[in-house]
């Protein structure tokens, strides 16, 4: 090749390095995004199927495990990605540090009441709480970050608050396992609201890591009573193990979720996890709802059904600002 020909093709080819990449395929992203959200909602929604393998454990001793190896898992990853300077940034930072702290214990206390509904067979009152949970971060929405609602808003609320209401005017007892979900769950998403720059794995290891001497503490307690530390077989101490990854995968599939799909799409999919926890419930451990925790549910359903439709409506009718 002549010396002009080379320096053509070393022009073509600086020519072609200027021009800018094509955008990434929205669609491409999009079925990305709804793959990872199904995953994410898919395997909350069969919880419960695992939990129960470990039933005949403690709930306080399976949350311990559960604590323990999510952060070695999740520590794993961050080592993985090269995350530990983010992770120093975290921890180094005292607003930060206390707002997690605050959530750990509110994540901590879900997971505990999450685990004893599976093993004492309140798999149904577990579904009854993600479905109200949505609900209750709109109350906390009003009442902690001054929110304002609409009047089918309103009555949306009311509904559910009817529905949660009904089996203590019928002089039964509240449905307490899953106001305890609904709001420690509720409360725990506002906490983390207020730090929109922490990653999801970041920060659940921080979290697991503020829990984890207690946890571990727990556990030496109890190998000190005489109890055995992994329930006393190989196949309880390998689902123990399990529980870490269990825990952290789907919090990363929910992160690439939203990081593909608008926020408002992803919202679509929380109902997901509550919908496999009732039908397992029903169809595969033999919860029978009761008359009034029937009703309950239809004014949770009916509730979500208004307050979707009612916030749609709203948006589609909204001129855009383009």
């Amino acid at each position: 090749m002549t010396k002009e020909g080379l320096r053509r093709r070393r022009r073509l080819g600086h020519r072609a390095r200027m021009v800018p990449s094509p955008p990434p395929d929205s669609s491409a992203r999009t079925r990305e995004g709804v793959f990872f959200a199904l995953a994410c909602y898919g395997a909350w929604g069969m919880f419960p199927a695992f939990w129960k393998l470990v039933a005949t454990v403690p709930p306080a001793e399976v949350l311990a495990h559960r604590i323990l190896w999510s952060l070695l898992f999740v520590i794993v990853l961050v080592w993985y990605q090269r995350r530990f300077d983010e992770l120093r940034m975290l921890v180094g930072s005292r607003r930060r540090l206390l707002v997690l702290t605050a959530s750990t214990l509110c994540i901590s206390f879900n997971w505990l009441v999450f685990i004893a509904a599976v093993s004492g067979g309140n798999i149904l009152q577990a579904s009854m709480g993600y479905f109200l949970n949505p609900l209750v971060n709109v109350a906390l929405g009003v009442l902690v970050l001054k929110e304002k609602l609409r009047p089918l808003q309103w009555l949306a609320v009311a509904l559910a608050v009817g529905g949660v209401a009904e089996p203590v005017l019928a002089g039964d007892q509240p449905p307490w396992v899953a106001i305890s979900l609904a709001v420690s769950f509720g409360v725990y998403g506002l906490l983390r609201k207020q730090l929109p720059a922490v990653a999801p794995l970041t920060g659940l290891a921080v979290e697991t890591g503020l829990m984890a001497p207690l946890a571990l503490a727990y556990l030496v307690w109890r190998a000190a009573a005489g109890n055995p530390l992994f329930g006393g077989s190989p196949e309880l101490a390998l689902a123990l193990i399990a529980g870490g990854p269990v825990t952290a995968l789907p919090l990363l599939w929910f992160a690439a979720a939203a990081l593909r799909l608008r926020y408002a799409t992803l919202g679509f999919f929380q109902y997901l996890a509550p919908t496999g926890h009732f039908l397992l419930a029903v169809l595969a451990f033999g919860e029978s709802p009761g008359p009034h925790t029937m009703v309950t549910f239809a004014c949770i359903w009916g509730s979500i059904t208004l307050y979707s439709l009612e916030s749609w409506r709203y948006h589609t009718r909204k001129p855009s600002t383009d």
